[in-house]
């Protein structure tokens, strides 16, 4: 950001003058949660002195942890599906008669000049990839919760977001008890799915060739919450990322017992057909799944989510797939 820009920046956060400035408040936390509260991220320590009123996510999914506690977001950072609000369905059903959040858009990095005419009191950027420049921008204009210590970007996890929403937000006790409902679903399709247990599984799309998500991604976590087990030196293939593409002597990575992917929009057919793929065997035996690219379909985006909000779908819909998949008939697919 120019030198003049970014003092722009700053007067707006100061003034509160432009766009949504003057809008009542639409996030209200418990009163009396033990604030201050010291959050430490990848850049240093957030400290929230009170109960935030006017928060923006520039993270991609936190929107969904915040309205499961009843927050609301006076903003919220678009990912897919372009929802009103950047809101799906499981989270808009929480939205009650509040009014739906603004939309920041990321694809050309984050709107400094509209977050700080929102006159935000906190931002959350928990499942992002703010770097320490965003940071010291953002921090100029409110406290700012970024990246947990010692995960990748967008690597964070469904229980540390919801967790760290909630102590940033005075509802530390109501979050441990969504984490601990969701993580005992999780449980329930362990016991009953004793089948899942020790199996290799992988989650890849076809994306510029073969992409495969790497351990530290919250997608490639669901399948190890259900038992599954990934790929011996799955991540010294992709590096330190969240994921990353498969070279073509490396293809054989994708002939797991358990193989989910997402292909693109109308794109599964030429997946099956491709030649590099068509004859492994989690092919030829129907080991694989397959959840295309579709915005209208609550399975597609719950997954790529996966939040507290999300999650339940994905252990209805998807749970099923991977049994037949894991069954070791070809007669069942998932």
């Amino acid at each position: 950001m120019r030198p003049l820009v970014f003092l722009a920046v700053l007067l707006l956060a100061l003034t509160g003058c432009g766009s949504g400035a003057d809008e009542a408040p639409q996030a209200a936390a418990d009163q009396g949660s033990g604030f201050p509260v010291t959050i430490k991220n990848k850049y240093g320590d957030t400290v929230v002195k009170e109960a935030p009123k006017r928060i923006v996510a520039v993270g991609l999914v936190e929107q969904d942890a915040m309205l499961a506690l009843g927050v609301v977001p006076v903003a919220t950072t678009e990912w897919f599906g372009e929802k009103p609000g950047a809101l799906f369905p499981w989270a808009k059903a929480k939205l009650g008669d509040a009014a739906l959040p603004q939309v920041l858009s990321e694809k050309d990095g984050l709107q400094f000049e509209k977050i700080a005419a929102l006159r935000p009191d906190l931002i959350v950027g928990l499942y992002s990839g703010i770097s320490a420049d965003d940071y010291k921008k953002l921090t100029a204009i409110a406290p700012t919760v970024a990246q947990p210590v010692g995960v990748p970007d967008y690597g964070v996890s469904w229980q540390v977001v919801a967790r760290t929403v909630g102590q940033a937000v005075g509802k530390a006790r109501q979050a441990d008890d969504l984490v601990r409902g969701i993580e005992q679903r999780f449980a329930e399709v362990r016991s009953k799915h004793p089948e899942f247990k020790g199996k290799s599984a992988l989650i890849a799309s076809p994306y510029e060739g073969f992409f495969v998500f790497g351990s530290q991604d919250p997608r490639s976590r669901l399948l190890t919450d259900f038992g599954f087990t990934l790929p011996a030196g799955l991540d010294k293939v992709i590096g330190d990322k969240f994921g990353g593409n498969l070279s073509a002597e490396r293809i054989t990575l994708l002939d797991q017992e358990v193989l989910l992917w997402f292909p693109s929009k109308g794109g599964t057919a030429k997946l099956k057909a491709d030649p590099l793929y068509r004859n492994l065997k989690v092919r030829t035996e129907r080991r694989d799944v397959f959840v295309e690219e579709n915005y209208d379909d609550p399975l597609y985006g719950a997954i790529s989510f996966v939040s507290v909000l999300s999650l339940p779908i994905v252990l209805d819909d998807l749970v099923p797939k991977l049994a037949a998949a894991a069954d070791g008939n070809p007669a069942t697919t998932g």
